[in-house]
């Protein structure tokens, strides 16, 4: 179902899209916050992924709403430009993405998940994740036909992993949905998009919009990049806070999958995927670090946000 309208411009937004009225016979105002800014983009990009029972499948090409799209993309990226910096650094690509992850000084949720966090808080944590573990890996596969064969060839098989090496139920996001149902949560599609703070949508947005537009395609791999690098210990982490706190095995399994998984993953999109590419293309080597700060600063901004909350009860 479409989610709950977050101010006046998604509101406008999502009645249309219900009553399948053309956008551009509607006047749809500029947005009050980026709250209803984010969740307007959102379902414009769910228009591409699995859509909404409500909307009609055609008007995922709908000009009105490609237009519409852009220009909510327009002022997601400016905001973007404005928290994250390229940095200028020589050598592979690779080295200068460690180092970034190596000096990032954000807090950790799955430090907190794994000595202090309770129940209910790694619940939020799960449903909040939720809205990208059920469709995971799913932005970046829009990255494959758009590569040459070296970074091509090292993607779809960073991707069939992710999707379970051709077993339905391996792959990561039933995996996901089968922690989700043990530890007693929802585990349908979007279920948890009405939770979902502003630094959750923003987390996947910038994956969609790097995944939907080719000229971005080398931020896509760097944001892939830093999150398959950054994945592995926190996932022990969460792991072993599940356990401490009783979760049921299949909540913690999904976590076990990824410590070894992305470890491997880790040096595939560093090595194959993001060097090769800038080696193919050397001017990708500004958009594939941009890629790479980006998850970096999405995700501080949300452990940020969460933390304070739960440091204020």
């Amino acid at each position: 179902m479409l989610p709950a309208a977050r101010g006046r411009l998604s509101e406008e937004l999502f009645a249309a899209l219900a009553a399948n009225d053309a956008v551009s016979e509607r006047s749809i105002p500029r947005p009050d916050s980026p709250d209803d800014e984010q969740i307007a983009l959102w379902a414009l990009y769910e228009l591409h992924y699995r859509g909404f029972d409500e909307v009609d499948a055609d008007r995922e090409w709908d000009p009105d709403l490609l237009r519409l799209r852009r220009d909510l993309e327009r002022s997601f990226e400016e905001r973007l430009r404005t928290w994250v910096s390229i940095p200028e650094a020589a050598g592979p690509v690779s080295e200068v993405i460690e180092k970034l992850i190596a000096v990032d000084d954000a807090p950790s949720i799955a430090r907190f998940v794994q000595r202090r966090a309770t129940g209910d808080q790694v619940r939020t944590v799960l449903q909040h994740r939720s809205i990208y573990h059920l469709k995971e890996s799913d932005p970046v596969s829009w990255i494959v036909p758009r590569l040459e064969a070296g970074p091509k060839a090292a993607l779809a098989g960073l991707q069939f992993d992710e999707y379970g090496s051709g077993q339905p139920s391996r792959l990561h996001h039933r995996l996901f949905a089968d922690g989700l149902r043990a530890a007693e949560l929802d585990d349908t599609y979007g279920r948890y998009i009405d939770e979902a703070p502003v630094e959750i949508l923003e987390l996947n947005n910038a994956m969609s919009l790097f995944g939907l537009h080719r000229r971005w395609r080398g931020a896509g791999l760097g944001h892939l990049a830093v999150f398959e690098a950054t994945s592995s210990l926190p996932s022990r982490q969460m792991a072993q806070g599940l356990r401490r706190l009783g979760f049921p095995e299949p909540v913690a399994h999904y976590y076990d999958e990824h410590v070894e998984a992305d470890a491997v993953h880790e040096q595939l999109a560093l090595r194959l995927i993001c060097d090769v590419l800038v080696e193919e293309e050397p001017d990708q080597r500004d958009s594939v670090l941009f890629g790479a700060a980006t998850c970096l600063e999405l995700e501080a901004r949300y452990a940020r946000k969460i933390l304070r909350q739960w440091d204020a009860a």
